[in-house]
């Protein structure tokens, strides 16, 4: 049963909103007591995704409020905020990953108002109005008018008093929902409407479909009902059109009993005896319009009414537009997070990967300092960017400087900053890095292949929580989370007096070793898919399925580079693989020359194979007479791989030499 509140109470709405996948921008409300999220269709939370189990998490919403997740043992998984989950509490704002679709946690408190009705459009053509009325002709938007008819009108001054009031109230509101629903509140304090619709275009055109009832005109539309439970309110599209293109507030005064109106279906059918349409206008610009309609014979509209809707409309235009741009701005802004979010996801479902994630959800709401230690490639500034997202600085800047990738002089300028002449070159004032990182992260990547005087100048920042500017004298505090990785073993550069030991046992506060691809295997499948679909939806192409043969190569291979080189080997094989699959000829040679290695290790079994291969691929070429594609359409290989088995095999001249005995 639906929480019951009082008019003016605050009560929860918990939804999850979709902002990627196939259900991208459909909002789910989540029921009290249990419901699940997933693939079957009779779910509360229903994603037609196939990364998505058919039962993938259970919700279960509270007595108070709260919403708790639980994954079904799915698939994928599940990811609240870009960490794998087993059951959690939501809060407002999470972001979850069930599969490649992403929803938004979202807990609006509001007040108890007037559900929104819907808005149905209809497309008869009436031949004229009863009543039309320019901005020019609007008194409450003329100031010297207005004074001339003041006097002596309690009617007008009553009017100027609700403008007033509504203006105060529209421009504090930046809320778009919240904001058309205390304005439609406000018009109904002052105008005897029984519903209206507040109806708002892109407002970069004024061309308007044509599609009955299809309501494509508008991007956002609003409608509420005086008293709850009425129909739907039924707009006359050509009604709003001729407001917004000619800028003009319409008028009706008696519907259904004469005049063009009558003619239209809608107005009939639903029994309205007057409305009024008066367009959202800015700048040289109609954004939108407001639809009010009357049902009752004793309060029909008439033209005070029209004079102080045209006057609402041209005061509230500034902040509905406002709030609709606000709107935008947020969810492209949630997007665009989503995106960097998913894109600097640690990616893995390994025991050593599961160690990783249990160490960032217990290190990374503190404000310790961080060792991250491990071979390149292996995510290192992943990790960094974790713990700052999980942290309480996380909507303050994370500044990363790679240490082995600056020059020593320009190192210390990079990190602390330097004054104006303090050397050649140095002809204005520069933040360092540590200065711009105040109140966030600095993430010092290879920090192993700092100087020793560096190094002592970082150790006493650390130490005082200030420094100087290059060439400076005034210190300079700072309010900072460290976070250090180096592809080193530190402790063994501290033994040998090439690291300083009290800036270790600084920065070793807490220690993370992040473990070489070749040592969780069992992740490359999902790093796999998942770079597949980054790089197809970033590279414009079609993502493509990698054949067992190639998953298989890739699995068996060292991976010097580890994550890093595996990710450059699935771009280079998406973008240039020939096949709609990837194949194991698209992927780089020293993958096959690993396995070519591999098999000529030791015994004489591996040799003959080696030798057997050289005389099959050398009798097919010959046999071609010279034609690649030949040879590989007779060997059942792709010609891209052919060539690349030659060159492993060192068969060129051998080829050459057949080819001139045979002429």
């Amino acid at each position: 049963m639906p929480p019951v509140a009082r008019v003016g109470e605050p009560i929860l709405r918990p939804r999850l909103f979709v902002i990627a996948g196939p259900a991208k921008d459909r909002t789910f409300p989540l029921p009290e007591g249990e419901s699940t999220l997933g693939r079957d269709p009779g779910s509360a939370v229903a994603l037609n995704d196939p990364s998505v189990s058919r039962k993938h998490c259970l919700l279960r919403r509270a007595e108070d409020g709260r919403v708790q997740i639980k994954d079904l043992e799915s698939r994928n998984g599940t990811l609240v905020n870009g960490l794998p989950i087993t059951e959690q509490w939501l809060h407002h704002g999470d972001e979850i990953a069930p599969g490649d679709s992403v929803l938004v946690f979202l807990v609006e408190e509001e007040e108890n108002r007037a559900p929104a009705s819907r808005v149905e459009f209809d497309d008869s053509h009436p031949a004229a109005e009863t009543k039309l009325i320019h901005p020019r002709e609007v008194v409450y938007l003329q100031p010297d008018r207005l004074l001339e008819e003041l006097s002596g009108n309690s009617q007008l001054a009553r009017n100027l008093g609700a403008l007033l009031k509504i203006s105060r109230v529209v421009h504090s509101i930046r809320d778009l929902e919240q904001l058309q629903a205390q304005l439609m509140e406000l018009i109904f304090e002052v105008v005897p409407a029984n519903r209206g619709a507040i109806l708002l275009s892109d407002g970069a055109t004024q061309e308007f479909g044509s599609g009955p009832g299809s309501g494509q005109d508008f991007h956002h539309q609003y409608a509420r009902a005086r008293q709850p439970g009425q129909p739907p309110l039924r707009v006359s599209r050509t009604v709003a059109r001729q407001a917004m293109h000619d800028n003009v507030a319409i008028l009706g005064v008696d519907v259904t009993a004469a005049g063009p109106l009558r003619d239209v279906e809608s107005l009939v059918a639903s029994e309205v005896r007057s409305l009024i349409c008066v367009p959202l206008s800015l700048f040289q610009r109609t954004i939108g319009c407001i639809y009010l309609d009357s049902t009752n014979p004793a309060k029909r509209f008439h033209e005070d009414h029209l004079q102080l809707m045209a006057a609402i409309a041209g005061i509230s235009a500034v902040a509905l537009d406002n709030a609709r741009r606000l709107l935008w701005l947020e969810q492209e802004n949630q997007r665009l997070t989503t995106e960097v979010r998913m894109e600097q996801s640690l990616v893995g479902d390994g025991p050593r990967m599961n160690e990783i994630f249990q160490f960032l959800s217990r290190v990374g709401p503190t404000d310790s300092t961080v060792l991250i230690e491990g071979e390149s490639g292996t995510g290192k500034e992943l990790v960094a960017k974790a713990l700052h997202r999980l942290s309480a600085r996380s909507t303050n800047p994370f500044v990363a400087i790679n240490c082995a990738a600056i020059q020593e002089t320009l190192l210390e300028s990079e990190l602390f900053g330097h004054e104006r002449g303090a050397f050649t070159g140095a002809v204005t004032r520069k933040k360092g890095r540590m200065e711009v990182a105040d109140s966030g992260v600095l993430f010092l990547d290879e920090i192993g292949d700092m100087s020793p005087a560096l190094q002592a100048k970082l150790l006493r920042a650390l130490q005082e929580r200030q420094f100087e500017r290059v060439g400076g004298t005034s210190p300079i505090k700072i309010d900072i989370r460290l976070i250090a990785a180096t592809n080193r073993n530190l402790l063994e550069a501290v033994k040998e007096g090439k690291f300083r030991p009290d800036l270790y046992y600084r920065l070793a506060v807490v220690t993370l070793t992040m473990p070489p691809l070749r040592e969780r295997r069992e992740d490359i499948p999902m790093l796999t898919h998942n770079f597949i679909k980054k790089y197809a939806e970033r590279c414009q192409v079609k993502p493509k399925p990698v054949s067992p043969e190639a998953l298989a190569a890739l699995q068996q291979y060292d991976w010097p580079g580890n994550v890093r080189e595996l990710e450059n080997a699935l771009e280079r094989a998406l973008v240039m693989g020939a096949s709609d699959t990837v194949l194991p000829e698209d992927l780089p040679e020293a993958l096959m020359e690993q396995a070519e290695l591999a098999a000529t290790d030791g015994g004489k079994y591996h040799p003959g194979i080696k030798q057997f291969k050289r005389n099959l691929i050398l009798d097919a070429v010959v046999a071609a007479k010279g034609s690649y594609v030949d040879a590989a359409k007779t060997l059942g290989m792709h010609v891209n791989y052919l060539h690349r088995v030659i060159k492993n095999l060192d068969l060129k001249d051998d080829i050459n030499k057949a080819l001139r005995g045979k002429k």
